[in-house]
């Protein structure tokens, strides 16, 4: 599973030790724009030595595309080129252009950029409707893959229009045969929190649950000072040391690289909601999957989504809550097996059909 540190290392800390130190909470590729192709060079040579994907971002790579990508293409820790963040759909036919010079230069890399959430007016977004955005940046800017920004936690509550951001883009994702990332948010800044392991879990879980194919944190390291956004407490902090974010997005990193046979390459069946009010933009859960005898849910509720990856059927279970927990009540078949955090195997019924799920966290199951 490729997971992504967005404004990862800094040119000016571009050494072995920092990269082997990313590369050891998990993170498989990176993102920082650097300040020259000289210096994009120095970081993708230092990022091969320790095993990690950069996506190429430096100012030749606008103005001269065509040699730019010739000189990287090769690279072996080439994973991609950025083109832009964040554009409204006035930009979408610039940025068509260039991923078309790049891609007729090197389409075995994949052209990225990353689009702006619902919580964005329509105004800014330049658009009639979200969906409306992200359907004419699908047919405007043709890159190999989507992503977007969703930052829900804001205090101890959940942006309301979380869950039908990520039902719109995953839906248009699938109607392009697309792959589509997401991101958690790993650095404070007003208005949002600290991130506990809870929030995170919530959102790289439902990202899952919901099909994507990629998974990113904003930020990896700490932004410098910004007056509008406060940037504080990110994995590695302003004085470069890590903070104790860095320690959970590793231990959240270890579960998500265990389940890799449960979430790559795995095509969304369906995607409902439990409890007694569910999100907007959502599906209430009406009828069980096949196999399931009865799941009920108590508190928030939970995404309950239904995976198939090669032969195997999969129940993913996610605790909409990252303030408490969530009680479980759940009957299968007795040939479902549960699919414990470490990757392992074990037969459903080994375990009570009454289970207390985590604040934010899943609980998967594999059927017949």
């Amino acid at each position: 599973m490729p997971i992504l540190a967005w404004h990862s290392i800094p040119s000016d800390c571009t050494t072995l030790e920092r990269f082997r130190e990313m590369k050891e909470t998990g993170i498989t590729h990176s993102f920082t724009s650097y300040p020259d192709a000289d210096a994009m060079q120095r970081a993708l040579d230092t990022a091969q030595a320790a095993g990690v994907k950069l996506i190429v971002s430096c100012p030749e790579l606008e103005k001269e595309p065509e040699a730019t990508v010739k000189r990287f293409m090769n690279h072996p820790a080439t994973a991609g080129y950025f083109l832009r963040d964040e554009p409204n759909t006035e930009s979408f036919a610039e940025l068509g252009q260039w991923a078309k010079r790049i891609r007729a230069t090197d389409d075995a890399h994949f052209c990225y950029l990353n689009l702006l959430p619902t919580y964005v007016s329509l105004e800014a977004l330049k658009a009639d409707s979200y969906r409306d955005y992200v359907h004419r940046f699908d047919q405007e800017v043709p890159l190999q893959l989507l992503s977007f920004d969703h930052y829900p936690v804001v205090g101890r509550m959940l942006r309301p229009d979380y869950y039908e951001n990520l039902e719109i883009f995953s839906d248009e994702a699938r109607l392009a045969g697309k792959p589509f990332w997401a991101f958690s948010l790993a650095t404070a800044h007003d208005p949002y929190p600290i991130p506990d392991l809870a929030q995170m879990r919530l959102q790289m879980f439902s990202n899952l649950a919901y099909g994507a194919q990629g998974l990113q944190y904003f930020t990896y390291w700490t932004p410098g000072k910004n007056p509008n956004w406060n940037f504080h407490h990110g994995p590695i902090g302003l004085d470069g040391k890590r903070t104790d974010v860095y320690d959970k997005v590793t231990e959240l990193n270890r579960e998500i690289k265990a389940l890799t046979g449960v979430f790559l390459g795995a095509k969304v069946l369906s995607v409902r909601h439990t409890g007694d009010t569910i999100p907007q933009g959502t599906t209430p859960l009406a009828e069980l999957p096949a196999s399931v005898k009865k799941l009920q849910t108590t508190g928030t509720g939970a995404v309950v989504s239904e995976l198939q990856n090669g032969d195997n059927r999969f129940l993913v279970i996610v605790n909409r809550d990252f303030n408490d927990r969530m009680q479980l009540d759940i009957e299968l078949d007795p040939s479902a097996k549960r699919i414990l955090k470490d990757g392992s195997i074990v037969p459903a019924s080994l375990y009570s059909s009454t289970l207390m799920v985590e604040p934010g966290d899943a609980v998967i199951y594999m059927l017949q």
